[in-house]
């Protein structure tokens, strides 16, 4: 009959409308399968068993190395391919349309701002105090760590993902750090007409595995040891000239531009609501799992 019958447990419970929104959606399209499974309203996966100790099929928004939930695309993402059509804020297709300044013109620094949810967004401040020639980093939110502006800075203005890439102030090179868990940011950086920096992470979103290292993204390592080393290494690699000119020179713009291939190709409405309708078709859960992304 194609209805949809959910029950919500725990205290909170708001993001109830995402999951809700994609499955309404998609019924008035395709018709799915018989099927019981468990959305986590959270961003941490919550499955640790493994294969042989029958896990339960948890969707989560967010898995990672250690747990066996079954990745499906983020409630940003999906709410914003729902809405694409329709709204005038974030979007894959919104962020595309205002990628700034030409590549030329673009600040040769590192950009990132964010809020305090993880040490080493702490450690990359502190850096970017030490080295603003390299560096643009700054809080703008403080709950999980004190404050203390002798050694962070002061609390800067959030900005807009608009504001990343259209303003006269926008940078080549883009940092993506976890938050809690993955930073639900990364579609829309791979958009913007800048490369994107990734770093080592053991969470990962829907996507994610299809990414490759110095292809679509430069990855650095967690604790951020070389960062600074990776960012001089695209500056040189920005300008490159001579004998393999046509090989080397302006070999990060072409990461740039793989980044914004991969997320015209794979993370379109079409291709978010496809994800979904497969991962809903693969009704046993010895298939779900072993069919992870």
């Amino acid at each position: 009959m194609n209805y949809i019958y959910r029950q919500t447990h725990g205290e909170h419970v708001g993001f109830k409308m995402f999951s809700d929104a994609v499955l309404l959606s998609i019924t008035r399209k395709v018709k799915l399968p018989d099927i019981e499974f468990f959305v986590n309203l959270g961003d941490w996966p919550l499955e640790k068993k493994k294969i042989t100790e029958n896990p339960i099929p948890i969707f989560s928004w967010c898995g990672s190395d250690e747990s066996l939930d079954i990745v499906m695309p983020t409630y940003d993402l999906t709410e914003a391919t729902l809405e694409m059509m329709g709204r005038v804020t974030l979007d894959i297709i919104s962020v595309q349309g205002n990628t700034g300044p030409s590549w030329e013109n673009k600040t040769e620094k590192a950009f990132w701002r964010g809020r305090d949810a993880r040490q080493e967004r702490l450690d990359l401040v502190i850096m970017s105090r030490k080295n603003p020639e390299l560096i643009d980093a700054a809080l703008t939110h403080m709950f999980f760590f004190p404050k203390d502006e002798k050694k962070y800075g002061e609390l800067v203005k959030s900005i807009s993902f608009f504001d990343f890439f259209k303003t006269g102030y926008t940078y080549k090179y883009q940092l993506n750090i976890d938050g809690t868990v993955a930073a639900y940011r990364l579609p829309y950086l791979l958009a913007g007409d800048a490369v994107v920096f990734k770093q080592d992470s053991d969470y990962y979103e829907h996507f994610y595995k299809s990414l490759k290292p110095n292809i679509h993204y430069i990855p650095f390592k967690r604790d951020l040891s070389d960062l600074q080393e990776k960012i001089k290494w695209a500056k040189r690699h920005d300008k490159e000239q001579g004998e393999y000119e046509t090989r080397t020179k302006r070999r990060v713009r072409i990461i740039s531009q793989n980044a914004q291939k991969f997320v015209r190709e794979n993370l379109m409405p079409e291709d978010i609501l496809c994800y979904h309708v497969k991962l809903f078709n693969l009704n046993k859960c010895n298939v779900l799992f072993e069919n992870k992304p």
